[in-house]
């Protein structure tokens, strides 16, 4: 299947190096990150689960919770758990599903058979409290991902879902941020009260409204 932002995310049971999960119980209340990997013993993969590994306290702070996918066995998940704890310097804690049967990369439109005919793509899905998808990004298996991106975007899909802003380009957790089109002037000036710059009719810039 072909999974689009706003779908309601499928769920799957699995077994995992933590044990077997449901994937709706899992995340419960808390957002949620799913990201897959060609296979175990890959050397960019490594660096990728150590760097997210070496996040876990910023996930929690934003109250997300990380999966990773593999195609491997659940043995060679904790051998491989032990390799990255020992070359990135960190304690890999969250769950990497062994997904032997391809059924989690086929749910999730993981495997692009014009990249790889088996192996999975790097696919990586932010999904909200709501399980709705709300970001998803796709790399080729040459090209490890920029974790601290995936945290600058959670920050943003959260500021932009509870307040009626959108970041810009390049946005960081901080700056202004731009008042949707759907509110007048004259409202986001009653709205913001820190303040409404105008530089266009369409580009309304005010500061970040939880800081």
């Amino acid at each position: 299947m072909s999974l689009h932002l706003g779908d309601e995310v499928p769920n799957f049971q699995a077994t995992t190096t933590i044990g077997q999960l449901d994937f709706y119980e899992y995340l419960g209340d808390s957002w949620g990150v799913l990201f897959s990997h060609p296979a175990d013993y890959t050397p960019v993969c490594t660096t990728e689960l150590g760097r997210t590994a070496l996040l876990q306290d910023e996930f929690a702070k934003r109250n997300v919770k990380v999966l990773a996918v593999s195609v491997d066995p659940v043995d060679k998940h904790h051998g491989w758990v032990n390799d990255i704890n020992e070359t990135q310097n960190c304690d890999v804690q969250f769950p990497i599903i062994a997904d032997e049967d391809r059924k989690v990369a086929t749910l999730y439109d993981m495997i692009h058979p014009n990249a790889s005919a088996t192996a999975t793509v790097r696919s990586l899905f932010i999904i909200g409290p709501d399980k709705k998808l709300k970001l998803s990004i796709t790399y080729p298996a040459s090209t490890g991902r920029n974790f601290f991106e995936v945290i600058r975007v959670i920050d943003s899909l959260q500021l932009t879902a509870n307040y009626s802003v959108a970041t810009p380009a390049n946005w960081e957790e901080g700056q202004d941020v731009i008042v949707v089109p759907a509110i007048s002037t004259e409202d986001a000036i009653k709205k913001f009260p820190k303040g409404v710059n105008v530089v266009k009719p369409y580009l309304r810039y005010t500061p970040q409204p939880n800081k």
